[in-house]
Order: C-alpha cells, then sequence, then structure tokens
C-alpha cells in the first residue's frame, strides 16, 4: 500500500490523538503527561524508543536495510493561554493551550510512525523520530541534539509547522530563508531622579528612552537593504515610579529579527551606536545587553527539492503552494546546523470550520484534513530522503 493510502488508512487515528492532546497542554519541559502517552502509542507499535532531554522522546524504525539515517522532528509543548474556542475537547488545563499546532504536530508524527512500522521491512536505511519538548521557549532542541546527536550519525533532517495562513490542502516547502532569526535585546538606561517641577536638576531618563525608541526605528529602514528583511521591535518600557519623580533609570526590552548571519552582525552594532550616541546626547549613560536566541530556519535546497516530489505524490502538484518567509521563529534551526534538511509549512486554515485564527491566539484552530497530509508528508520525505539524498 502506498503511503498516500496509508495516510488515509490512519487519518481518524491522528485526528483523534491530536484532540487528546488538545485537551492536556503542558508548559515548556514540563510535558510529562504528553511525553508518556506518546510512549504508550510506541509500545502499542512495538517501536524501539528511549527517553532523553526529561520528556523528549526518540524513536528508530527501520535499519534492516543498510542505507543512510534521516531524523524526522515535532514539538510537544503548550503556551500560557485561556482557550477560547468552545470545542468540546477544549484544554483542561486552565491556562495552557495547544494554540501553536504542537497538539497536531505530535499526532502527525506518531501517524508517520505507524505507517513507517507498517513498510519497515521496506525502508533502505533508518528514520529517527524526536518528540521535542521546549520548542517555545527555544531550549529543547539543544537539548535533544546534546543527548542524540545529529551531526555524524543522521544524513539530514525534516520538521513541519501546522500554518493557519495557508489553506488546506497547500503545503509550502521552498528553498531557502524560512523563519526569522530571535534574538533578545534589553537596554539600561542610568540618569539621575529628581522632582518633576525642577527638571533643570535632574537627568532625565524617560526622555532618554523615548528618544531612544525613535532613534532605533531608521536602522531598519535605513541602514538594511530594502530587499532584505529585518524587524527592531521594542515591546516593553518600564521606568517611574510617581508622576510628579523624574526617574533616574528606564529599561527597555525588545526583539530583533533577521533572516542572514551578516544582518544580524550589522543590526546589533547598529542599535549599540544607536544606544552610546543618543545615550550620550541626553546626558544619561546607556548599556545594551544582547541575547543570541534561534538562528534563521533555512531550508537546504536538495532537501526541499525531495519535500516537494513528496508533496506531488500526496497531493498532486496543485498541492505545493508558494508561502513567504515569516519573521516568526523556530528553534528546527539548531537541528539544520548540523545536518542538511527542510521545514515544510502544511495549511490548515478553513473559514468554514472556524480555522483561520493566527497562531497563539485563544481561538485558534485548524482544519483537522490538513492532519492526514503532515503525517503522510513525514513518511513519504523520510523514505524518498532515504532512497535519494
Amino acid at each position: 500500500m502506498e503511503i498516500k493510502e496509508l495516510a488515509k488508512k490512519y487519518k481518524d487515528y491522528v485526528v483523534g490523538l491530536r484532540r487528546e492532546f488538545h485537551q492536556m497542554p503542558e508548559p515548556s519541559l514540563q510535558e510529562y503527561k504528553t511525553s508518556k502517552r506518546i510512549q504508550e502509542e510506541l509500545d502499542k507499535m512495538g517501536a524501539k524508543y528511549k527517553v532523553v532531554a526529561g520528556t523528549g522522546v526518540v524513536v528508530e524504525i527501520g535499519g534492516k536495510k543498510p542505507g543512510k539515517k534521516v531524523a524526522l522532528r515535532a514539538d510537544i509543548d503548550g503556551l500560557s493561554v485561556n482557550e477560547c474556542t468552545g470545542v468540546d475537547y477544549a484544554s483542561k488545563n486552565c491556562g495552557m493551550m495547544h494554540a501553536c499546532g504542537h497538539d497536531g504536530h505530535i499526532s502527525m508524527l506518531l501517524g508517520a510512525a505507524r505507517i513507517l512500522k507498517d513498510i519497515e521491512d521496506e525502508i533502505n536505511g533508518t528514520v529517527k523520530l524526536y518528540f521535542q519538548p521546549a520548542e517555545e521557549v527555544a531550549a529543547g532542541a539543544k537539548a535533544m541534539i546534546e543527548a542524540e546527536p545529529l551531526k555524524g550519525v543522521v544524513d539530514g533532517c525534516f520538521g513541519i509547522h501546522l500554518w493557519s495562513d495557508i489553506p488546506v490542502g497547500k503545503i509550502s516547502v521552498e528553498a531557502g530563508p524560512r523563519m526569522a532569526s530571535a534574538d533578545v535585546l534589553k537596554i539600561e538606561i542610568k540618569g539621575k531622579g529628581g522632582h518633576g517641577s525642577l527638571p533643570h536638576q535632574a537627568i532625565d531618563s524617560v526622555v532618554a528612552g523615548s528618544a531612544l525608541v525613535m532613534n532605533l526605528q531608521p536602522i531598519v529602514s535605513r541602514e538594511i537593504s530594502p530587499v532584505d528583511s529585518a524587524v527592531v521591535t521594542i515591546g516593553s518600557f518600564h521606568s517611574g515610579t510617581r508622576f510628579n519623580v523624574i526617574a533616574n533609570q528606564a529599561t527597555l526590552e525588545g526583539t530583533v529579527r533577521t533572516f542572514s548571519k551578516d544582518t544580524q552582525k550589522k543590526v546589533e552594532a547598529a542599535i549599540r551606536r544607536v544606544v552610546k550616541s543618543t545615550c550620550e546626547a541626553y546626558r544619561t549613560e546607556g548599556e545594551v545587553i544582547y541575547n543570541y536566541g534561534t538562528t534563521p530556519v533555512i531550508n537546504d535546497e536538495k532537501c526541499s527539492a525531495i519535500a516537494e516530489k513528496a508533496v506531488e505524490k500526496l497531493l498532486g502538484k496543485e498541492g505545493v503552494t508558494k508561502f513567504e518567509k515569516i519573521t516568526g521563529a523556530e528553534d528546527f534551526c539548531y537541528f539544520m546546523e548540523e545536518v542538511p534538511g527542510a521545514l515544510a509549512f502544511v495549511g490548515i486554515r478553513n473559514p468554514e470550520k472556524n480555522a483561520d485564527y493566527p497562531h497563539h491566539h485563544e481561538k485558534f484552530n485548524m482544519d483537522e484534513d490538513g492532519l492526514e497530509y503532515g503525517m503522510g508528508l513525514y513518511a513519504q520525505f523520510a523514505v524518498d530522503f532515504l532512497n535519494n539524498y
């Protein structure tokens, strides 16, 4: 039986699992019940696995025939969101929700495991499945790779993100940059406190911080090429204690997003220069604390080509769609720094099923038909990679 037909066969299984996982979202690094349920399903299949990085699970399928190794990855953590979907399988964990599709990712990879177990004797090589914790805090991928290395062991990797901006039945797998780096920025400003009626006796950190928010904006519009992309966002500005007190300090926090390491370095250098000059102009002192987060997700050309052919086998040429890169981030980037790989965006949007809210929204939901296609794509990519890479 072809993988496409096996995916149809296991659709109800995957939809049922997705609804079960949806009811039990858990915080990053605390996915204990989720991990246990994954292990229970793997036990039923007779799949070999081990637990790593606390709640992560690594599975091996195949190996009966010599060949290469390929890794498939799904993230398993939930989000701190109060669910407002009204579905009968809504979250039972107050304040937690699978609002980013990870419940679907888990279920699709378990479905792919069943498919791969069915055809295990035909697999030319080995498929390793990584059920990864803590994607939302960008800690799980590194922890899993440290415990279960990829470099020198695995030849390629593949991940899926269900995506609410793409119609169900369409999948994006193009090569090149797909998601951005995500750096965390903190700026500490020191002035001199005083009475609000006597500003000449003080050094106002609020004024300096306000100028700095504005002065950082031209970095993107005037220092980065218009054919490149970058984001500099100040999302938090804390200063002051009372209406008639001039604040002696201010703290600004934000994020920087880029699609290349060169642009990342340019933006960081520009931020440091602007902070220094602006703070000097307002007689304050400024300190930049710049923490590198995830790196960009950049699809390998060969892996993307294999993924595109896999999509065509499942959905025909009309199933392949082009989707612009996004400034969201993904710690799957760390898998792709170790070995060549690709991340696919699998469409789940369908307004007729109220599946048209953005990720991390309290009403986020999905057209579950997309689970069949994602499950099939996991398995088809693995088999095609091992046969062709």
